[in-house]
């Protein structure tokens, strides 16, 4: 027993040396290693963030100007590694050897990952939108919040974020209506009542709202069919997508109120039977 115990305090002893040593000879490495890596990590910080705001300053794309500011941060936090490394005496050439190997393997399986960066790449150089546009791609709509380089968020009225992996964009279909929205509306009058006046009576009242509708272009009435029932007239208007149906409900209570004060009727679906062999009398 006292033999076990005094082989468990040699190792001891022994590993404690070990550690001692080590520290004795690469502790101020160490120190040194972790201010360089401290200090690097803040200054790139600030100058990303100088990069940045010269940028905006330059009226440059909110994206664009926060993709430079990123690779600017991501190149002088690498060469801030490097000096590091290199003051804890680690050589940087196999390193980068081993980086490439792990990085070919890694590559190949988060290949959908990397489909989602080189997609975001291509939408920063080539902006088919920017941060603000109103885009439907892939049966979804909304304004557009951020763009990242692995997934783009849009955002809806009811504030509701949608995350589109960057890849189900590019290549596709994409609808871009700036910050606005198009609404189409239908409304049918009787064939009795002239649709120059239902047509007058609902310019007047979009009018009331020319302050919160898209001016260019302007909003659109006229004669879009001629249906069963009646005449129908068709609306189009754009809307701005923040408040799209809140000014939609608005705008729809204005219409019928317009066409209600003038007096137009608007129909019912209805038909009209004709008995050909009508039944004999009783």
């Amino acid at each position: 027993m006292e033999e076990q115990v005094t082989q468990e305090l040699a190792q001891f002893q022994e590993i404690y040396g070990i550690v001692v040593e080590f520290f004795v000879n690469y502790s101020f490495h160490i120190v040194g290693a972790i201010l360089i890596m401290l200090v690097g990590l803040w200054v790139a910080g600030k100058i990303s963030g100088m990069v940045f705001a010269l940028t905006q300053r330059h009226n440059l794309d909110i994206t664009l100007s926060r993709f430079i500011a990123s690779c600017v941060k991501v190149i002088l936090v690498a060469m801030v590694a490097i000096v590091a490394l290199g003051k804890l005496g680690i050589s940087v050439t196999p390193l980068v050897a081993m980086i490439g190997a792990v990085g070919l393997g890694a590559g190949l399986a988060v290949q959908g990952l990397l489909s989602n960066y080189s997609a975001g790449l291509t939408i920063v150089l080539t902006r088919p939108f920017v941060v603000g546009d109103t885009i439907s791609v892939q049966g979804v709509t909304g304004l557009v919040k951020e763009v990242h380089l692995s997934h783009t968020m849009v955002t809806n009225e009811d504030g509701v974020e949608i995350s589109i992996p960057n890849k189900h964009i590019i290549g596709e279909i994409i609808q871009n209506s700036h910050q606005h929205m198009l609404a189409e509306l239908s409304i049918d009058i009787a064939y009795s009542a002239k649709p120059e006046r239902a047509i007058a009576a609902l310019n007047r009242a979009l009018a009331e709202y020319s302050e919160e509708l898209c001016q260019d272009p302007t909003p659109q009435v006229g004669i879009e069919k001629f249906a069963d029932s009646g005449i129908t007239i068709g609306i189009r208007a754009w809307i701005p997508t923040e408040r799209y149906y809140e000014l939609l409900y608005k705008v729809n209570l204005s219409l019928f109120n317009a066409l209600k004060a003038e007096g137009i009727e608007i129909p019912f679906p209805q038909r009209e039977v004709r008995l050909l062999n009508p039944p004999p009398a009783a």
